[in-house]
């Protein structure tokens, strides 16, 4: 009986053993670290290299989405405006004087000296349909002798000037070629204080290095902004941004965010002798522009052939002080031709001119540049203030050859 209990107990504890070691076993497959070691090493090699696709198409994926992820309206707005911005170079002769020629003296012995020169200078343009017109501004290419635009794709071609308006600071070019990439024309009238904008040009040349426009992005910071008259053109209206706009930029586009042409890049505000951006920027508004591209087209000018009868005069401290005003906001008229459109128009000396349209008089020089904005024929309102009162007067602007 002892051997056979013996060999009962040996064989107890051998299956106990077993079963210790089963238990084991599973247990060590629960445990996530070692539950891919060994499923893996139950794998044949056909399911292993199914496995390292399945991983590879997981990395893949997760690449895609962080790129998706860097890709937003900017970056596709960028990439579908970017092939119809040009880089303009142009060639003009300019004409000097001899600086001894002011002093009478040596002008009696030397005569005037005038002599002139070859300048080249650069720009930037906008692609506005596919068989060439480009527009940029007057100050870039308005008195050009010879005008180079060059693509995205590094070719270039020599641009015939349609057109051009030194008021509005707006020109038209054409190159010779069809099926051209081109910037669609948004509305200007209805923009968003604070809405993404970006700029695209030409500054300082940079164009060249690799034929591709320089990109900066910001906010319309006000609209509406009328800064009088500079050189003898009439900055009015205008669409202000914080994008970066550098020398060079002038003339090229600032596109919304859905990749519409909304101005025309012109102006920088520079403080303390400073040339660089320092975050105030303005575009003519493209509805602006618009206009002009048509007349430009049709005459390849601006016809502003008017008259109003009207002398007038910025009010300074001592008129606002004579009339009482609120201000030195407006202009004071000081005469009127007789029978002219001024005097039809039931306008009298004396009267304050606050306003004409949509557009407030500040002083003298903005009243021109407003006036310019309208063309012979039309008929504009007048808001003035006469004897503490405030009507309107509508003025008509009759062509001197009427």
């Amino acid at each position: 009986m002892k051997p056979t209990k013996t060999i009962l107990l040996s064989s107890l504890t051998t299956v106990a053993i077993l079963l210790l070691a089963y238990i084991f076993f599973r247990f060590n497959q629960e445990i996530p670290g070692n539950q891919s070691k060994s499923i893996n090493a139950d794998y044949t090699t056909s399911e292993k290299s199914e496995l390292r696709t399945v991983n590879l198409d997981r990395k893949l994926d997760a690449l895609q989405q962080i790129d998706r992820s860097r890709r937003n309206i900017i970056t596709e707005t960028v990439a579908a405006t970017s092939p119809a911005v040009v880089g303009i170079n142009v060639t003009e002769v300019r004409q000097y004087r001899d600086p001894w020629s002011a002093d009478p003296f040596f002008r009696h012995f030397f005569g005037d000296r005038v002599y002139k020169r070859e300048v080249k200078s650069l720009g930037s343009g906008s692609i506005i349909s596919d068989d060439g017109y480009i527009i940029t501004n007057d100050h870039v290419a308005g008195t050009a002798t010879k005008i180079i635009v060059t693509m995205t794709d590094g070719t270039e071609y020599d641009a015939k000037l349609i057109g051009s308006d030194p008021v509005s600071d707006i020109a038209v070019l054409k190159i010779d070629a069809e099926n051209l990439p081109f910037i669609p024309m948004g509305d200007s009238d209805d923009l968003l204080i604070g809405e993404w904008v970006i700029a695209l040009g030409n500054p300082f040349g940079l164009f060249a290095i690799n034929d591709k426009p320089t990109v900066t992005v910001g906010v319309i910071s006000a609209v509406g902004m009328n800064l009088g008259g500079v050189d003898e053109r009439y900055y009015l209206n205008m669409i202000q941004t914080d994008a970066a706009i550098n020398g060079g930029n002038s003339g090229g586009p600032l596109v919304n965010s859905l990749g519409e042409l909304i101005g025309m890049n012109t102006l920088i505000y520079t403080a303390g002798g400073s040339s660089g951006n320092v975050g105030v920027g303005f575009a003519i508004p493209i509805n602006k522009v618009k206009r002009i591209i048509d007349e430009l087209k049709a005459k390849g000018s601006v016809d502003r052939d008017f008259w109003t009868g009207l002398i007038i005069q910025t009010i300074d401290e001592k008129i606002a002080r004579y009339y009482e005003l609120p201000s030195t906001k407006g202009v004071i008229i000081t005469n009127i031709v007789r029978n002219s459109p001024a005097d039809n128009a039931g306008l009298e000396v004396g009267d304050i001119i606050l306003q004409v349209g949509k557009y407030k008089i500040n002083d003298d020089n903005t009243m021109v540049g407003v006036l310019y904005e309208f063309r012979g024929g039309e008929t504009v309102d007048l808001k003035i203030l006469r004897n503490d009162n405030v009507t309107t007067r509508k003025l008509k602007l009759e062509r001197r050859n009427d």
